[in-house]
């Protein structure tokens, strides 16, 4: 998966301190770079589109709950 590449992923959205991440439903867990409003749905499956902007990094373009 080179940077730069689209992903489409959906899972659990968690808060670890000041960081949002996605537990993906297929296993592994991405650290986003999200939009602040994001932070209420903490706890809820989502789905995230976003593209990959470093080695565990998401950069979030849309989200649903899922």
């Amino acid at each position: 998966m080179p940077i730069g590449s689209r992903h489409d992923e959906t899972g659990l959205l968690l808060r670890e301190g000041r960081a949002l991440t996605l537990q993906r439903d297929g296993g592994g867990r991405w650290r986003l770079d999200a939009p602040h409003k994001l932070e209420k749905l903490s706890g809820c499956r989502v789905r995230v589109i976003g593209v990959r902007d470093g080695f565990d990094l998401l950069a979030v373009e849309r989200f649903d709950l899922a």
